[in-house]
C-alpha cells in the first residue's frame, strides 16, 4: 500500500518528533508494518466515529496514534499525536 503523506500529517509530524526525538524509530517502523499489512494486529486500526467519522486510526505507542483514510486503495496520512491530540 502506498502511504500518502498530508500538509497537515508534516506539520505535525515535526512537530511531534521536535518534542520526542525518541519515537521516531517506532513511527518509522509503524509505518513500515502499516504499509505491508494495514491490519496487524500490533498496529490496532479501528475505525473512528463521531466527527472523525470516515477516518480510521492506529497506535504507534503507548500514547502515539496516526490518523489516516482509505483514498483508492492508499492511505492518506491525516494526524499524527498523542491520544488526546489527535481523537
Amino acid at each position: 500500500m502506498n502511504l500518502i503523506w498530508g500538509s497537515s500529517f508534516k506539520r505535525a509530524y515535526r512537530r511531534l518528533t521536535k518534542r520526542n526525538p525518541q519515537l521516531k524509530p517506532a513511527i518509522h517502523k509503524a509505518l513500515r508494518t502499516f504499509a505491508t499489512d494495514v491490519f496487524a494486529p500490533s498496529l490496532r486500526t479501528h475505525k473512528l466515529s463521531g466527527q472523525l467519522q470516515g477516518l480510521w486510526g492506529f497506535t504507534v505507542g503507548y500514547d502515539c496514534r496516526i490518523v489516516f483514510r482509505f483514498i483508492n486503495g492508499d492511505a492518506m496520512l491525516v494526524d499524527i499525536g498523542s491520544h488526546d491530540e489527535v481523537y
